[in-house]
C-alpha cells in the first residue's frame, strides 16, 4: 500500500499520518527527511519527535530515500515518510550548488520507480505547495514546480490520497478506511 497525504503548513498531515500508523498492527518506521538549519526547524524536529510512540524506529535521511528504503524494506512493516518537500528542498539546494548534475531529477525517478516494489506498506507525507501564489524567486519557482510534479507523479501510483486542512483529511483517491 502507497499512501500519500498532502496539505499545507500546520495542517494536520503529520499527526493524521502517524494515527493511520498507529492503527495498523505492524511495527513502524519513521523516515525524517529534515535537517536542523536554525533553531526554529530543530525546534520542530524535537516537536514531531516527542510525538511520535518511542518504539517507532527513527531514521533521519534526509537525500538519499531510495536507497533507505531498498536497505529496510521488508514485509508486515509501515515506512512513515515525512516530508517529501524538505526532501526536495535538500536535494534541489544540493543541484544549486552543482547545476551541471540534477541530484533531484535522479532522486526522483528512483523513488517513483521503486515505490510500488516495496513490500512495505508505505505512507507519504508532504506540503502542497501549488495553492499559493507564485513565487518570485528562481529557485522558489522551481521548488514550487518540482513538487507539483513529484505530488502528480506519486498521486497516479499511491493507492490512496489524502489531503488536509484544519486538521480534517479529505479523501482525493482511494478507498475510506
Amino acid at each position: 500500500m502507497i499512501h500519500l497525504i498532502l496539505g499545507g503548513a500546520r495542517s494536520g498531515k503529520s499527526r493524521h499520518a502517524e494515527a493511520i500508523a498507529k492503527e495498523l498492527s505492524h511495527p513502524v518506521t519513521y523516515i525524517a527527511t529534515a535537517r536542523p538549519l536554525d533553531d526554529e526547524m530543530q525546534q520542530r524536529i524535537d516537536q514531531h519527535r516527542e510525538q511520535r510512540p518511542s518504539e517507532w524506529r527513527l531514521i533521519e535521511e534526509p537525500i538519499a530515500l531510495a536507497q533507505q528504503l531498498k536497505i529496510i524494506d521488508q514485509p508486515q512493516q509501515i515506512i512513515l515518510i515525512d516530508c517529501l518537500t524538505l526532501w526536495l528542498s535538500n536535494l534541489l539546494l544540493l543541484d544549486d550548488c552543482n547545476p551541471q548534475y540534477s541530484q533531484q531529477t535522479q532522486a526522483c525517478e528512483e523513488l517513483l520507480e521503486l515505490l510500488p516494489r516495496l513490500q512495505s506498506d508505505i505512507i507519504l507525507v508532504s506540503n502542497e505547495t501549488g495553492l499559493g501564489v507564485v513565487p518570485m524567486g528562481e529557485m522558489t519557482r522551481r521548488f514550487v514546480d518540482e513538487s507539483g510534479r513529484l505530488h502528480q507523479r506519486l498521486g497516479k501510483i499511491a493507492d490512496k490520497v489524502e489531503f488536509c486542512v484544519a486538521g480534517f483529511p479529505m479523501l482525493l483517491k482511494g478507498e475510506k478506511s
